[in-house]
């Protein structure tokens, strides 16, 4: 019977302050509190701060996550057999600059893979394509020398995959400098400024009872028993002052922890740092990339600029 009796109080222990808040709530949200406890203005301040770093933490990372897909500027309508997956182009130049048949060429086009498929990248498809252009003018040209724009397309073949290889590169760097920062602090550090304001509302709300309960003093929370007998006014005075003293000092100090948890949320220098992390791990790209193509340029314009004078003594004829 004892255990009963002792379940009974623990019980109504845990829901009392559970329903009180909960009518605390309802009362306010009918419009039938008489006051509520205004937060400090300062508090207010900090958390329309902290909601607007969630909300910029959530937008940054719905783009930002793409990093994670290494196919995120694949072409969707692109389809690439097995084949065309199964070696990197620069291992299938290597193949080919030792082929003496079309038959030969075809065979290291489609060689089994060395290791496992190739990336699905922009760069990577691009690279794919311009090798196998390559190969089909230069086996239509055999016997003629080499055709000016198959060795172009070879080179810029090669260059590409050199540029999507620098695009993977920036993606690990981003994900493990930015995404991984960044998803720390919104799951993490703003949840726990969220829970931090939710103590903040729940002993606000329990004060506001007490207050309320003060006023009436015939009024009970529900899991409380009715008092028995008559009790003096004063009684019921200091027992309502004691009551409501104990919910100001919890609210007080659950209002001090929130702000110390939104105030290290808010001027920790973390985020800002991962994305000095990002535009560096972007700028390193784009700064290869350059250097790839800026290599290639040249090389190409030459190519170009020897067609154009080839053509033009055919067409002249001798002099």
């Amino acid at each position: 019977m004892d255990k009963v009796s002792a379940f009974g109080k623990n019980f109504s222990a845990t829901f009392t302050p559970f329903a009180a808040r909960t009518q605390q709530y309802v009362k306010e949200q009918l419009g039938q509190a008489e006051d509520k406890t205004q937060l400090p203005p300062d508090y207010i301040e900090l958390e329309k701060r902290v909601d607007a770093l969630k909300q910029v933490h959530q937008k940054m990372l719905q783009v930002t996550s793409q990093y994670n897909s290494e196919a995120y500027d694949y072409p969707a309508n692109l389809k690439e057999s097995f084949g065309d997956l199964s070696r990197t182009v620069s291992e299938k130049v290597s193949l080919l600059s030792s082929v003496t048949s079309a038959a030969d060429a075809q065979a290291a086009l489609t060689a089994p893979p060395s290791t496992k498929p190739q990336p699905k990248t922009f760069n990577h498809a691009l690279a794919r394509a311009s090798l196998a252009s390559s190969q089909l003018l230069q086996q239509q040209h055999a016997g003629t020398g080499e055709d000016p724009l198959a060795t172009a397309l070879e080179k810029y073949a090669l260059a590409s995959e050199r540029v999507g290889e620098a695009r993977l590169t920036q993606d690990s760097q981003i994900q493990s400098r930015f995404l991984a920062g960044w998803s720390t602090t919104l799951n993490t550090n703003l949840m726990f400024a969220t829970r931090a304001r939710k103590s903040v509302e729940n002993s606000r709300l329990m004060l506001d009872a007490a207050k309320a309960k003060a006023k009436s003093p015939g009024w009970t929370l529900p899991g409380q028993n009715k008092p028995h007998g008559e009790m003096h006014e004063d009684e019921t005075t200091e027992e309502a002052r004691a009551e409501i003293e104990q919910a100001e000092d919890e609210f007080v100090g659950q209002t001090e922890e929130a702000v110390g948890v939104m105030k290290n949320v808010l001027d920790t220098p973390e985020p800002l740092r991962n994305l000095a992390d990002l535009i560096a791990a972007q700028l390193e790209f784009h700064k290869k990339a350059y250097e790839i193509l800026s290599e290639l340029a040249p090389v190409v314009d030459g190519l170009q600029v020897e067609q154009e004078a080839s053509y033009r003594k055919s067409r002249d004829g001798p002099a």
